[in-house]
């Protein structure tokens, strides 16, 4: 795996006894690759990431992983906020639901893959760290969005995905028992904020859009229908082993 160098200014030191533990991923909204390098390096900016990942797979690191880069923003995940101090950031290239978000291609995937097994290489990163920035930030962002390809790199040991789920058909005796709780509580499980008790309202359907974007792409609704479920208990019973 080759990777080029193209340092961004927009980092700093990690606080003190911050290590790694978590990998987040983006993608770059922007129209092309040199736009969002561009962006990404510009002071002016105050943001970066540690990586970026083409579309054919070049991969230029803009920040050492011993630093932390500006790519998380507000965020929560596992009950810390402020997830740029533990985490490194990789921008893949892609338009983005705003400017004609399309699939990323296998060369692209292949990359994402093999550097991210790197980093777990160097890094104690648990399979439930290894998120969206829509999973750390669902009130404001979507990205990478429903056409990453989450399962995939999990089948190479990058991530968590429930393989063993059942069929959403079949899904009746779980719906009906589960309640609104029992949603808030799997969610709070796997990493999310969520409220412990309440309706469906406007804050948990965003946070359910987030989780259905990593693991029911298929489905991206906000509403806690059978086939999510499933996968939400399946993922929760994953995330706590």
């Amino acid at each position: 795996m080759r990777v080029y160098d193209a340092p961004s200014p927009n980092q700093d030191d990690r606080p003190a006894g911050a290590a790694v533990d978590t990998i987040v991923l983006h993608y770059t909204g922007m129209l092309s690759a040199q736009a969002a390098l561009d962006r990404l390096r510009d002071p002016g900016a105050r943001v970066s990431s540690h990586y970026v990942v083409e579309e054919d797979g070049k991969i230029w690191r803009l920040v050492p992983e011993g630093r932390r880069a500006w790519h998380a923003g507000v965020s929560f995940w596992r009950g810390r906020t402020g997830l740029n101090d533990f985490s490194v950031g990789i921008e893949i290239v892609n338009p983005g639901h705003e400017h004609g978000y399309r699939d990323f291609p296998v060369l692209q995937m292949a990359a994402v893959c093999d550097l991210c097994l790197d980093i777990l290489a160097r890094h104690p990163v648990p399979a439930g760290n290894v998120v969206a920035h829509s999973d750390i930030a669902p009130n404001r962002k979507e990205d990478p969005g429903e056409r990453f390809d989450w399962a995939g790199l999990a089948q190479e040991g990058v991530g968590l995905w429930p393989f063993d789920v059942p069929d959403a058909g079949t899904g009746d005796a779980v719906r009906d028992a589960a309640s609104l709780r029992d949603v808030r509580a799997a969610l709070a499980d796997i990493g999310y904020r969520v409220a412990p008790e309440g309706p469906l309202d406007p804050a948990l359907s965003t946070v359910l859009r987030a989780f259905q974007r990593h693991w029911r792409p298929e489905a991206v609704t906000g509403q806690a229908d059978a086939g999510t479920l499933l996968r939400l208990l399946s993922v929760a019973r994953l995330t706590t082993r």
